[in-house]
């Protein structure tokens, strides 16, 4: 399995973005992803997953201004975030579940929440 993140970017304060994770290889192996964070200097966070069956949990951090989705005929999995903060701030990645358990990452999108 394959992850590519895309759509990190600097933003103002109370702006959003939409991240992507384009998955290819063994999809149907995947029981679910997540999205994780990880700013400078703390361990990486858990910030929303969805799984095969469409259940979706979230961070208290970002709950009411994040949505984690998906496309299924794209093979896209997507992080919509509003109302960003500049405690928002950090490196995204996505990390995809397959049916043995292994976690596959990918390579990580950049998101910078700054006036």
């Amino acid at each position: 399995v394959q992850l590519v993140e895309s759509g990190g970017g600097l933003v103002q304060p109370g702006g959003s973005l939409r991240l992507s994770c384009a998955v290819s290889g063994n999809i149907f192996s995947i029981n679910g992803l997540a999205w994780y964070r990880q700013a400078p200097g703390n361990q990486r966070e858990l910030v929303a997953a969805i799984t095969r069956g469409g259940f979706t949990n979230y961070a208290d951090s970002v709950k009411g201004r994040f949505t984690i989705s998906r496309d299924s005929p794209k093979n896209t999995y997507y992080l919509q975030m509003n109302s960003l903060k500049p405690e928002d701030t950090a490196v995204y990645y996505c990390k995809a579940v397959v049916t043995s358990g292994e976690p596959y990452w990918g390579q990580g999108t950049q998101v910078t929440v700054s006036s």
